[in-house]
């Protein structure tokens, strides 16, 4: 069986842009890659709300994507990490530019193909994703001035790391949008349309065999 880890923040972990909840297990893009897939993989659920790459949130600590990294490969021994982060980057509070946020995504790519335990014959394939574009049209939704701009400029350099560090890549914005009255979570219909789009990608990358 082949195991891939989900690595990702509020739109991996199944943040509803319409109401206070989480998507159920029909509904997030995990759970339906899941069902999609053969039973020959197993998807690792590895969301978590606020997630950045490499910064410390000084207003919501323990977000940092990069120190829970390897104690996550360590428990999981992954075949593939899907890595879908840097939206959280994205806000005022950090002022980093789209090169810088695709630096820390980079990072990020590094840690999992340094890693390679006993037990593994080798380190884990790596599919990093630029996020789909933030919209800044809620006037409630504070920290992400300037976000949609720099949000558009993400893909073009995350494509250049992905190819610096010779892993797979995946430009979401290329069909997925964010909710367009709330403009950072996804709505139902994208996270299937996700699914589907890395259900279609994943066995090419990591054959079930």
């Amino acid at each position: 069986m082949k195991t891939i880890l989900c690595f990702g923040d509020s739109n991996t972990w199944g943040c509803s842009p319409d109401l206070p909840r989480r998507y159920n297990t029909d509904e997030r893009w995990t759970m339906l890659l899941q069902s999609y897939l053969t039973p020959d993989y197993r998807i690792i659920e590895e969301g978590q709300n606020s997630r950045t790459t490499v910064l410390d949130d000084p207003y919501e600590p323990g977000k940092k994507g990069l120190d829970y990294l390897l104690p996550c490969l360590e428990s999981h021994h992954p075949d593939l990490v899907v890595i879908l982060l840097g939206t959280n980057d994205l806000k005022s509070r950090f002022n980093l530019t789209a090169s810088d946020i695709s630096k820390g995504a980079a990072r990020l790519v590094q840690v999992v193909q340094n890693f390679k335990h006993g037990f593994m014959p080798k380190a884990p394939e790596v599919l990093l994703v630029s996020p789909a574009h933030v919209y800044e049209v809620d006037p409630l939704k504070e920290g992400f001035t300037n976000a949609e701009a720099k949000s558009k400029e993400l893909a073009h350099y995350y494509e250049l790391r992905a190819k610096e560090l010779d892993c797979h890549f995946l430009d979401a914005a290329n069909f997925i949008t964010p909710c367009e009255r709330e403009g950072i979570h996804w709505q139902v219909d994208q996270h299937k349309k996700f699914a589907e789009k890395l259900a279609e990608i994943i066995p090419t990358l990591l054959p079930a065999t």
